[in-house]
């Protein structure tokens, strides 16, 4: 005598819900007025990429150098304002987001403003006559 089959029940298959995958680092670009200075730099500050037209030369190393750094200055917070987006929508809460220092949209921007407002930098190089 045989026993009889036992019928396999298997669950239903579940879909895997997976967060959105954020990058180890974030990289953001900003470039000067005329377009002849542009960074890349991570949410930490840290430049990755600098491109600049040869003509920038007759401002001498200083000026230079002075601008990749504020440009530096405005790629990274660019960079940490999208890392939080980026965050959120992994699914940190906004108190969490906060203590990294990570600023909103509307922080970063404000912040790009000041920064703007303190540019000591000439709107065009051509002098007074």
């Amino acid at each position: 005598m045989t026993q009889p089959e036992i019928p396999r029940v298997t669950a239903p298959e579940v879909p895997k819900v997976t967060a959105p995958e954020v990058p180890k680092v974030t990289v953001a670009a900003s470039s000067n007025r005329a377009g002849t200075v542009t960074v890349h730099a991570t949410d930490q500050g840290m430049p990755v990429q600098v491109r600049f037209e040869r003509g920038e030369y007759r401002y001498g190393a200083q000026a230079l150098a002075d601008e990749i750094l504020r440009l530096s200055k405005r790629s990274a917070l660019v960079a940490k304002s999208r890392r939080r987006e980026l965050l959120a929508e992994a699914g940190l809460p906004d108190e969490l987001l906060d203590r990294l220092g990570l600023p909103t949209r509307r922080a970063a921007v404000d912040e790009l403003d000041r920064l703007d407002d303190a540019d000591t930098g000439p709107a065009s190089w051509l002098g007074r006559a």
